[in-house]
Parts: structure tokens; sequence; C-alpha cells
């Protein structure tokens, strides 16, 4: 019988397609760096607050007392096991943390630490007479929001945000009493009441699951928990609770946490 010697081309192909299939698998198992979370539909839960608690008074609302404590209302309700509407009831207590059997058995959990380990920089020379200067830091650019952010109330902003400064967690808005206050965006109202201490009177608006606005230091509030709004929609007439003088505090929170309103406001 003859044998049927494989031509040079045939062979070459042959040594591709292995090299090929080796490179695939290569690929299949390296794994990924974590943080690189683009396009990732987790969530970060919030900071608990180990041993805290709160007691419902009346008035209150979950999404209040979420806001009061910087955490997001979704958290507060899985840490107390409150379902949608979220309601809640004077003389409740509420946990601001999870109980021992929750922590880590959450689908939603904090973002674990990268496990990679970066290899040492060498040291520099010692011929070096100097170091270069530092490149400087890049502010990170801010989380879209999906939304058109309107100008809340017309005047000049007086106080702005500054993070971790918890009497500066919004922008402050000069203006006159009974001035309109408006809907930065369309949303429900999850909150209109004055039990938050140092807002005065306070409308809450949510705006996704992710997303919420707050307007403090109203003279009168002209909307109730449960309405829908529209954007540049009539919401409160300016005034001075809880305040030194006529102006609006204007929030925007993600997630529970205050982000810098001015980068969501339109320039003007």
């Amino acid at each position: 019988m003859t044998k049927t010697v494989p031509n040079a081309q045939s062979t070459a192909a042959a040594l591709m397609l292995a090299c090929l299939a080796l490179a695939l698998a290569a690929c299949s198992s390296t794994v990924s760096r974590e943080g690189s979370t683009a396009g990732s539909s987790q969530r970060i839960v919030s900071k608990p607050k180990y041993g805290a608690t709160v007691q419902v008074q009346r008035g209150d609302t979950l999404y209040g007392l979420a806001f009061r404590n910087g955490i997001d209302f979704r958290d507060l309700a899985s840490w107390n096991r409150i379902n949608a509407p979220y309601t809640i009831y004077p003389g409740q207590s509420l946990r601001l943390y999870p109980s021992a059997g929750d922590r880590g058995s959450s689908s939603v959990a904090a973002r674990p630490e990268a496990t990679t380990q970066v290899p040492a920089r060498p040291a520099p020379s010692a011929t070096r007479a100097t170091n270069p200067p530092a490149a400087p830091a890049i502010a990170p650019s801010p989380i879209s929001s999906g939304f058109s952010w309107r100008w809340p109330a017309d005047g000049a902003v007086i106080g702005r945000f500054s993070a971790g400064d918890a009497s500066k967690q919004g922008v402050d808005i000069a203006g006159s009493s009974g001035q309109a206050v408006r809907a930065g965006a369309d949303g429900v109202v999850v909150y209109s009441g004055g039990g938050l201490v140092g807002y005065g009177e306070l409308v809450i608006i949510k705006h996704s699951e992710s997303w919420l606005s707050a307007y403090g230091h109203n003279r009168k509030r002209l909307v109730n928990e449960g309405q829908n709004v529209k954007a540049g929609q009539q919401i409160a007439e300016m005034g001075r609770s809880g305040a030194s003088r006529d102006m609006l505090h204007f929030e925007i929170r993600y997630n529970g946490k205050p982000v810098d309103p001015l980068q969501y406001l339109p320039r003007r």
C-alpha cells in the first residue's frame, strides 16, 4: 500500500490551526481583573453603620431615613426585611447595618478587592539627581445619570458642594421668599415633610432606582408623597425654614451618596 505524504502547504496549515487553538485556550483561562466593572450591573452596597439603629417617628419614611443617614434606600429596606412599597411605622426600630445572618449572603455585595499582585517597582538608580515631577491628578468623570437636569431655581449659587463635608452635600441657591422651586428631572415624590433636621421643609424626588434629588429650606411644599412630577414643574416655594436666609438647598444623590450637582446641571 502506498502512503500519502502530506505536502508542505497542508503541514503548514495544520501547524497554524494548532497554534491558534492553543492561543484561544490561553485567552479563555485568563483571570479578569476586579475593578474593570464598566458596564457591570453590580451595585456597590452602602457602608453599614454597625451597632446603629434609628427609631421611626411620626411622619418618617424609609426614603427620608435613608437620605438622612447617607444610605441607599434599597440597602436600608433589605437590612430590615422591608418590601416595597417600604411602609414603616412610628416606634419601629431600623438597623443601619445588615444582620449577622445576612452579611456576605446578599446577592448585591460590596466590590471585592483586587487580588492580582502588582510587581514591585525597582528602586531608582543612585545616579539620578532628582525625581521627575508627579503628574497632576485627573479628576474622575461624573457618573452619567441619563437625565437632562434642569436648574431647580433661579438665582446665584452661594454655597458649593464639598465631598466629605456633611454641611456641604449640595449647592445653595439664593432667592426670595415664595420664589418657585422646580423639579430637576422627571420622577416621583418619595418624601415631603419637615422631619429631617437641618433641611427645613424638604421635598425628595426619586428619578430612578439609583438617583434622588432633594430640595430644602422651602417656605411651602406643593407636592405630596407618591405624586409624579415632571422636570421644571413647581414643587415648592422658596423660603428659609431651617436656614438663616431665603434660599434653596439642592442635592443630587446616586445610590444614596451625594454627588456635585454642578457636574450635572447645565452651565449658565
